[in-house]
């Protein structure tokens, strides 16, 4: 795809917020993926849904600046002192002329462009959100595991909580079998109450302005979670199915998975 075309229907824009130095990943953004840069797969993706008018990468490193740019993608310099990726986006959302924001996590190369549309026509239909963003389905292993976000959403699928914890949690099983572990093991059906966090969000532009500049609350330093800072103030965050799964790159675990899956389909094609 090429990065300087436009789509028809053109809505939103998306930012990448891209940092170089990942605690555990350090370089994140530059590691390779079937030969090209990780951000990379982020931008052609993005570029990639209907609603995208244009893709920015969002980083505080030149290395970055510079693949980005050598690949045809647009990128922008940004403060080094964020303290999350969305401060990064708004910083970059000051400059941008869009009603829509949506902020395309740097470390998920398989996000499916569906999943990006799906979120940006959803804030369109509910006049009353401020914020949309995905969920999918689960497995066990994520369920149990706190680096994997739970949500829970109402009827009309607007967010109700985010948690690294099991929630909706289901204390009479639990109760009956032990432990969530047991219960799970013993009760299949109960992964079915369960919803995965993808790591998308978009946001109206102004709305996004005006949350970054909001204090932390206690439950968001708690969990490490800034979407609950919007929903302890009664925002409304709408919440869509994702198009696909797909998994972010947090770990060198992470990295070697998703590695083996795009090269296993790069070989296929081959």
């Amino acid at each position: 795809m090429d990065p300087t075309e436009s789509n028809s229907q053109q809505i939103a824009v998306a930012v990448i917020p891209a940092r170089y130095d990942s605690t555990r990943l350090p370089g994140k953004p530059l590691l390779l993926l079937g030969g090209k840069p990780l951000v990379l797969w982020v931008a052609e993706r993005a570029l990639a849904a209907r609603t995208i008018s244009r893709v920015l990468v969002a980083t505080d490193d030149s290395r970055i600046i510079d693949a980005v740019e050598a690949a045809g993608f647009e990128a922008i310099m940004t403060r080094s002192d964020h303290a999350s990726g969305s401060d990064r986006v708004a910083e970059v959302a000051l400059h941008v002329d869009a009603e829509i924001i949506v902020n395309v996590q740097g470390d998920e190369p398989l996000i499916d462009p569906g999943t990006i549309d799906r979120a940006v026509d959803a804030l369109i239909e509910d006049g009353e959100a401020m914020m949309a963003t995905a969920c999918e389905m689960i497995d066990t292993a994520d369920v149990l595991s706190r680096s994997v976000v739970k949500v829970v959403m109402d009827d009309q699928g607007r967010a109700l909580s985010f948690s690294r914890n099991p929630i909706p949690f289901p204390n009479q099983a639990v109760q009956h079998h032990g432990s969530i572990e047991a219960a799970l093991r013993n009760e299949p059906a109960l992964l079915f109450s369960f919803r995965k966090h993808t790591w998308l969000y978009a946001y109206r532009r102004e709305f996004l302005l005006e949350f970054t500049g909001w204090p932390p609350s206690v439950s968001e330093t708690a969990e490490s979670l800034e979407q609950l800072r919007a929903l302890e103030r009664g925002v409304t965050i709408k919440l869509v199915e994702a198009a696909a799964p797909s998994i972010g790159i947090d770990t060198k675990e992470d990295l070697e998975r998703v590695r083996a899956m795009i090269e296993g389909k790069m070989e296929v094609i081959a």
